[in-house]
């Protein structure tokens, strides 16, 4: 059964809806548990609009990675969090495939022009890190670059962590069966068919080349002055609220908690990489 127009006259407050919902039997649990998302999304947003602040205030360098495989959530996840930031000291990056003259560069020079300035915080859609995933699988580099790059790139992160860059690293897992129906649910909705592209088939094609890949990336470049965060994101809307929650908690900005929301995140959703964490998307 669902609400009549005679139902909704009646109306007034959420309580009402429940009272409603429940003398009628009508299932309202989809609707309550999205209602609390919104709720909690607020909170957090606004949170993260006085860590904004207080970055800009002290003039410091946040750098937030999203990597994870095709249809893990990182774009919808980035949205969230910069909603309601202020843009003048918010960006996003999300860098196409390197011009000629860059493939000539060394590897990281392209990002290092896009890193944030002092006083800003900057989300990285992907970052340096698809020469340790995506191009040694889809062989868009050769095996000398591949070695090269994961020799390079702790030492790379560690300069950065010297000059006072906060670097944090997020990897968003995502089950095969998961992935599989976010592919196909893009297919059918002409709003989102822009995102699937000839790479997306051959990540379930290639999809224990992909792990291999994963796991050495983990185990060479996980480190303490830049450590991987795995976020479990088969539950889109859990994995936004923490992975926020994450990024907030590694912070003592001026007004934290003002929202009374918790901002420690759920270990049962988001972890550090260690090897004997539970990932989902092995």
């Amino acid at each position: 059964m669902d609400f009549t127009a005679e139902h909704l006259k009646k109306v007034k407050t959420r309580d009402d809806l429940i009272a409603i919902a429940e003398k009628n039997d009508i299932s309202i649990a989809k609707t309550l548990n999205k209602l609390q998302y919104e709720a909690e999304l607020v909170m957090l947003q606004a949170e993260f609009v006085n860590l904004q602040k207080w970055i800009a205030q002290k003039g410091m360098r946040v750098a937030v990675i999203f990597e994870g495989r095709d249809a893990a959530g990182k774009g919808g996840s980035i949205k969230r969090f910069k909603e309601h930031l202020n843009p003048r000291t918010s960006r996003v990056v999300a860098l196409t495939k390197p011009t000629e003259v860059e493939r000539g560069q060394w590897y990281f020079r392209r990002y290092i022009k896009v890193l944030p300035n002092p006083g800003e915080i900057v989300f990285f859609d992907r970052s340096w890190y698809n020469r340790a995933v995506v191009e040694p699988v889809m062989d868009f580099c050769t095996p000398e670059q591949y070695e090269q790059f994961i020799m390079q790139v702790p030492e790379f992160e560690h300069l950065l962590y010297e000059d006072n860059l906060k670097i944090i690293k997020f990897w968003f897992s995502i089950s095969k069966d998961e992935q599989k129906k976010r592919f196909d649910a893009r297919l059918s909705n002409p709003l989102k068919q822009w995102k699937f592209s000839p790479v997306d088939v051959k990540g379930q094609e290639l999809w224990d080349k992909y792990t291999h890949y994963k796991e050495q990336m983990f185990s060479k470049t996980h480190t303490n002055f830049s450590p991987w965060i795995i976020v479990k994101t088969n539950d889109k809307k859990q994995a936004r609220l923490e992975s926020m929650r994450y990024v907030l908690s590694q912070f003592d900005y001026e007004g934290k908690g003002e929202s009374k929301i918790p901002l420690l995140p759920d270990p049962n959703v988001i972890m550090r990489y260690h090897r004997s964490a539970i990932q989902i998307d092995i």
